[in-house]
């Protein structure tokens, strides 16, 4: 079948101001921009992977995406996970550009990860071998 994912996303409070956060700060790269009526259609992918996954910056406008974003922030869940090759190195480098973090590099068993802040509501979780 082959099936894969396509397009996966995070609801964000302020489009503009995700866009920055993971293009100027994660150093994805904005995909598509095309405006849907009040908002926008907004995806970046990482860098490298022209053609990967599409991250979508999706408007948190409906009453259960805020209320499940405010519990799995309550709760220290992060909404998404991002792999690095280092998390102790993408935590010195993010950290130096101002990137909150919940949760400092934590080896658990097989992988090392650290939780940050997005500043649109999220916690994300960055990944690597340990």
């Amino acid at each position: 079948m082959g099936i894969r994912i396509n397009v996966t996303s995070v609801f964000v409070d302020d489009q503009a101001k995700a866009l920055a956060f993971y293009t100027e700060r994660l150093g994805f790269l904005p995909k598509t921009d095309v405006p849907v009526g009040e908002f926008r259609w907004l995806t970046v992918v990482g860098p490298g992977e022209p053609d990967g996954t599409e991250l979508l910056l999706e408007p948190d406008q409906h009453p259960a995406a805020k209320a499940f974003k405010e519990a799995l922030v309550a709760d220290g869940i992060p909404a998404a996970s991002f792999a690095v090759d280092d998390v102790a190195g993408a935590h010195a480098e993010l950290s130096a550009k101002g990137v909150r973090f919940t949760q400092q590099p934590t080896t658990m068993g097989p992988v090392v990860t650290a939780v940050l802040d997005d500043t649109c509501g999220n916690l994300i979780q960055l990944t690597s071998a340990a």
